[in-house]
């Protein structure tokens, strides 16, 4: 009996070599690509290789250098702290000492701060005083406030204004043209000149009374013996500064005032 041939069927005959040949041709071309793939690399799923840029590690300036602050002087042996003048002080040249007396039997720097006030003048006008134990303890050096500030005095007005401008003004308490001053007074008063005239250079001429200025006055008294106050300094000072020979500033006067 011959097979039955119909439309259905004969579209069956046809498609199924068909799609044997495609499968055929799918698989070739599935081995082409594999092959035209082989010498490639594999796959990388870790992502690019990224290589960081070189650290420089930032540059500190260094801190600048703050200058050390200088280290004060030493003070000399047995010197008193108030005697040094303090670091701003301004620069005066101190040529002479000159040694004044109250005029009074008691006194201090205070008191005597007060009179010269109640005269007009700015503030107490010696640069030191020597007390005679009536105010303060005899021998007592107080340092007035012009001292440490290196400011001129107000103690021996002449017409150039010298013996203010550059002269350190002393003052013993008491009256010395009734009684010499105390033997404290006189030992406070030779150290204090021995190691201003060090310091400053002031000559042993220039160790002067308040009238050996050229000032109509009796002070330091007629009991204050500048000669002999020169003498108790010169033992005490470590350097003496050479005098001129012949006769030197102030002598004619001081032996004036001794007649």
């Amino acid at each position: 009996m011959a097979p039955s041939f119909t439309p259905r069927s004969f579209t069956r005959r046809l498609l199924c070599p068909l799609f044997g040949l495609s499968i055929l041709i799918a698989a070739g071309c599935q081995t082409t690509t594999t092959t035209s793939t082989a010498g490639l690399p594999g796959p990388n799923f870790a992502g690019p290789s990224i290589r960081p840029p070189a650290y420089t590690p930032p540059v500190i300036a260094a801190a600048p250098q703050m200058p050390k602050p200088a280290r004060p002087a030493p003070l000399p042996a047995n010197v008193p702290a108030s005697w040094i003048p303090i670091a701003s002080a301004e620069h005066r040249e101190w040529t002479w000492i000159v040694v004044h007396h109250s005029a009074t039997e008691v006194g201090g720097a205070s008191r005597f701060d007060k009179d010269h006030k109640a005269k007009g003048w700015d503030e107490l006008g010696y640069h030191f005083v020597i007390g005679n134990g009536s105010d303060t303890p005899d021998g007592a050096i107080e340092v007035g406030p012009r001292w440490p500030i290196q400011k001129h005095g107000a103690h021996a007005k002449t017409p150039d204004n010298k013996y203010n401008e550059h002269g350190i003004g002393i003052c013993l308490v008491g009256n010395m043209d009734n009684h010499p001053p105390t033997q404290k007074q006189l030992a406070s008063l030779t150290r204090l000149i021995a190691y201003l005239a060090d310091t400053y250079h002031v000559r042993q001429s220039d160790i002067i009374g308040h009238k050996m200025t050229g000032k109509s006055t009796d002070c330091p008294g007629r009991y204050t013996d500048i000669a002999e106050i020169r003498r108790m300094v010169a033992a005490r000072r470590t350097m003496v500064t050479a005098e001129a020979p012949g006769p030197q500033p102030g002598d004619e006067l001081m032996q004036a005032a001794a007649r």
